[in-house]
C-alpha cells in the first residue's frame, strides 16, 4: 500500500514539474513581450524574437506557447487587435491608418482578422463603441454645457 501511495505522489510531482517547466524564463518572456509591444506596427519575425532570447526558432516557439498558451504569431495578432480597439475607440484615425499603425499589411487584411477575432467588423465596432463610451472631447463639452465658467458666475453677480 505504501508503494502505491509513493508512486502516486511521485506521479503527481512529475506532472506538476512538467506543467511548470518547458516555458520561457520569466525574464525572457518579459523581454520578448516588451519587444513585441514596442514594435507592434512593424513586421515581426519569430526568428528575430527567438534571436533576442538566444534560442532557436523552434525552441522559442514551443517555449512561448507553453508560457502564454498561444503561439508567438497568435499572441502578436491578439496584441494588434487590442491596440486596434484602443485606437478605434479613442481616436478619429481612419481604419487604413489604424491597420498600418497596428502592423497589418493593409486595411482588408486588418478588417478580416478583426472580424474573425471580434465577430464584428471594425467600422461596426467603432459605431458601437461610440454609443457606449463618450469620447474625452464629448465629456468636456457636456461638462462645460452643464456648468457655467467661473468668469460667467462672476459676471452674473
Amino acid at each position: 500500500m505504501a508503494h502505491v501511495q509513493h508512486n502516486a505522489v511521485r506521479a503527481s510531482v512529475t506532472q506538476t514539474q512538467k506543467a511548470t517547466t518547458g516555458g520561457l524564463a520569466p525574464w525572457r518572456e518579459s523581454l520578448v513581450k516588451q519587444l513585441i509591444l514596442e514594435h507592434l506596427s512593424e513586421t515581426l519575425e519569430v526568428t528575430e524574437l527567438a534571436r533576442a532570447c538566444a534560442l532557436s526558432r523552434s525552441h522559442f516557439s514551443r517555449a512561448f506557447k507553453c508560457s502564454t498558451g498561444l503561439s508567438p504569431q497568435d499572441w502578436i495578432r491578439c496584441q494588434r487587435i487590442v491596440r486596434a480597439k484602443q485606437l478605434i475607440q479613442n481616436t478619429d484615425l481612419t481604419l487604413t491608418q489604424i491597420s498600418l499603425e497596428c502592423g497589418f499589411c493593409d486595411q482588408a487584411h486588418f478588417c478580416h482578422i478583426f472580424t474573425r477575432s471580434e465577430g464584428i467588423n471594425p467600422f461596426a465596432w467603432r459605431c458601437r463603441a461610440q454609443l457606449t463610451t463618450p469620447r474625452l472631447n464629448d465629456v468636456t463639452a457636456q461638462r462645460s454645457a452643464r456648468r457655467p465658467s467661473y468668469a460667467d458666475q462672476l459676471h452674473a453677480r
